[in-house]
C-alpha cells in the first residue's frame, strides 16, 4: 500500500490555491445557526480525495499506533470489531463549503482508542495517517471526545470505499478534511505538526464556526 502522498491533482492544485486566496471566508453570521457561516447544505456525502481510492477489503485492512504511547497497537478488521461499537448522528462540514446533516455512523470511540493506547506523558497531539498517503494532524483534546469514531459504517451500511471504507476516521466538529479516510496508523506526539493540507496553507485546528479554514 501506498504511504507516501501522490502527485499532485488538478483538486490539490485547486484546493492550495483557494488557501492562497483564502476562498471562502465571509462574515459570521449573526443568532445561532446548524450551519456555520460560508457553507451551503448538500445531500450525502460528496467524494474528495488526494487523486487515489486505496482498492481495501476488510481483511486486508489493519490500524497501528505508535509514537509516545505505553501500548502500541495493531488492529485486524476483526480486532476492531470486538472493541465496543457506537453509533450516533452528525453533521458534517467541509472546507470546501458544503454541509451535510444527519449523517449516522458507527464505529470504535477515538476514547476507547486512547485508552487502550495509553498515552505517555508529554502526549499532546496526533498525526493520522491513510493508506492513500494522506496526513492530518489532531490535538488529543480534539480527539478525546464522545463524537470522535474510528467508523466503518455510514447510514446502516458499510462505509463506501469512495468515503473512505472500509474504515475512515470520524472527528464531526472539525472541518471534514480532518476526519482522515482510509486509516492506517496513528501516531502520538509531543508537539503540533502540519499534515498533508495543513502544510499547503489550511488551518492547524479546523474549527468551522471560527471559519478555521486556512492559516495565517
Amino acid at each position: 500500500m501506498p504511504t507516501d502522498p501522490p502527485p499532485p491533482t488538478k483538486l490539490t492544485a485547486t484546493k492550495t490555491t483557494w488557501a492562497e486566496n483564502r476562498r471562502g471566508m465571509v462574515s459570521a453570521a449573526s443568532g445561532p445557526s446548524r450551519l456555520p457561516p460560508g457553507q451551503h447544505l448538500t445531500s450525502g456525502l460528496p467524494i474528495l480525495d488526494l487523486g487515489t481510492q486505496p482498492n481495501l477489503v476488510p481483511r486486508d485492512w489493519s490500524l497501528t499506533t505508535g509514537g509516545l504511547v505505553a501500548t502500541p497497537l495493531r488492529w485486524s478488521w476483526d480486532d476492531l470489531l470486538r472493541q465496543p461499537q457506537t453509533t450516533l448522528t452528525a453533521d458534517i462540514h467541509c472546507v470546501t463549503a458544503w454541509s451535510s446533516y444527519d449523517n449516522t455512523f458507527t464505529g470504535v470511540s477515538f476514547r476507547h482508542v486512547l485508552r487502550q493506547m495509553q498515552p505517555k506523558a508529554g502526549a499532546t497531539h496526533a498525526m493520522l495517517r491513510g493508506f492513500d498517503g494522506y496526513s492530518t494532524n489532531l490535538a488529543l483534546t480534539d480527539l478525546d471526545r464522545d463524537d470522535v469514531l474510528i467508523c466503518h459504517s455510514w447510514n446502516g451500511k458499510p462505509l463506501p470505499r469512495e468515503n473512505g471504507g472500509p474504515v475512515r476516521l470520524l472527528v464531526p466538529h472539525l472541518y471534514f478534511w480532518k476526519s482522515a479516510k482510509w486509516l492506517r496508523h496513528i501516531t502520538l506526539m509531543d508537539r503540533d505538526q502540519p499534515g498533508y493540507w495543513e502544510a499547503r496553507g489550511y488551518h492547524m485546528r479546523g474549527d468551522p464556526w471560527k471559519q478555521e479554514r486556512y492559516g495565517d
